[in-house]
């Protein structure tokens, strides 16, 4: 699959994503996108996460958690408003 020369990062912290930004592409490398982030300031834990959600289950937002186990990134689950309210 051909790729841009831009990818997204996420950092993740205590298992939930706080931010989500766009790097250089490093071969889907989390240790390399981690050394890259925080070479130019940004420290933390990064990993690769995919536009178009074919790595990892989805895209990962802010507060979505990351699910080690299953290496994939999981939304939060929001309630719906009782409709008779």
């Amino acid at each position: 699959m051909a790729h841009s020369d831009n990818a997204h990062a996420a950092r993740v912290e205590d298992g939930i994503v706080r931010e989500v930004i766009v790097i250089p592409y490093f071969n889907d490398d989390d240790n390399e996108i981690t050394a890259y982030c925080n070479g130019i300031g940004l420290a933390g834990t990064w990993m690769d996460t995919s536009y178009l959600g074919s790595r990892r289950g989805r895209y990962a937002g802010i507060g979505f958690s990351y699910d080690a186990s299953a290496n994939e990134f999981v939304a939060p689950v929001t309630e719906e408003p009782d409709a008779t309210e």
